[in-house]
């Protein structure tokens, strides 16, 4: 399909706030889009619940991104991406981009001796996604759930000493025995952009580290342009600033404080949705 507007606008959808790193990586790369946020808020997490069930929340969510005008969806919870995306894809009328091939994809590109590391939640890693995706690029892959790392960054403390100490320990397990030798970082949780200045003194120097939020906005970026018809420059509209439009299932109070942490400035229009209604 073609998308028709010259201003295409992108639904991202995560369980919670995390995908906002995403978005934040969208707004950078692609600023000639509208967005559409949903998060999931009252029914996170994601990790505990079943494939069933993980699908049934993405589907409702593509479907009220669709009624809502979004003409591409990206799924920026590693979650929902890993455990649900051929259901999403195939439940949705509108193109569909997950987080974990365009992170395989990234790792595979730069990674010179074929050893890469993930780290994601207990969810993401249990799901194997990323290592079969790696795998399947000819990459040899080490998942290693870090499971404290996401309520530190709710928490605020992207610089506490804390995080460090409990990163390190983390990253010294998965770089132990056979990749010591290990050249990429691949972060398989949208979480953990944050924590990347943190994470880049954690690693040995030799190591590449993949934020899949922005891996994820470069391939919509390739996406947009095959869907988009060519149109004339002369014909650019004038408004610059994409429209943002912000949905949470849970305390909209709660996403403007937290989710500011993660975009980077305030968030102002958050629209409450019960999709049991």
């Amino acid at each position: 399909m073609n998308i028709s507007r010259r201003r295409p606008t992108i639904g991202v959808f995560d369980s919670g706030f995390g995908g906002l790193t995403v978005l934040k990586a969208l707004l950078e790369l692609i600023p000639g889009a509208d967005y559409l946020y949903f998060g999931d808020t009252a029914r996170l997490p994601y990790g505990s619940k079943s494939v069933e069930t993980v699908a049934r929340y993405a589907v409702e969510a593509a479907h009220y991104f669709e009624a809502q005008g979004a003409e591409l969806l990206v799924i920026a919870c590693n979650t929902a991406t890993a455990l649900a995306l051929d259901r999403i894809t195939a439940a949705a009328h509108v193109p569909v981009v997950g987080v974990v091939e365009p992170g395989a994809e990234a790792a595979a590109s730069v990674s010179k001796n074929k050893k890469v590391i993930v780290v994601g939640t207990e969810a993401t890693v249990s799901s194997h996604a990323y290592r079969k995706a790696l795998e399947a690029r000819g990459l040899d892959a080490r998942e290693k759930a870090c499971p404290l790392l996401v309520p530190l960054v709710e928490e605020g403390w992207v610089e506490h000493p804390v995080t460090e100490q409990v990163a390190r320990i983390y990253l010294d397990e998965a770089f132990a025995d056979g990749f010591r030798e290990a050249d990429v970082l691949v972060l398989g949780c949208t979480h953990y952009p944050l924590l990347k200045p943190l994470l880049r003194r954690a690693v040995p120097s030799h190591v590449s580290i993949v934020d899949s939020a922005e891996s994820t906005a470069r391939a919509v970026a390739g996406r947009l342009q095959k869907l988009l018809p060519p149109t004339p420059a002369v014909h650019e509209e004038r408004r610059v600033l994409p429209r943002l439009k912000f949905f949470a299932t849970d305390s909209v109070e709660k996403f403007r404080r937290l989710g500011e942490r993660f975009l980077g400035h305030p968030i102002d229009d958050v629209q409450h949705v019960d999709l049991k209604e």
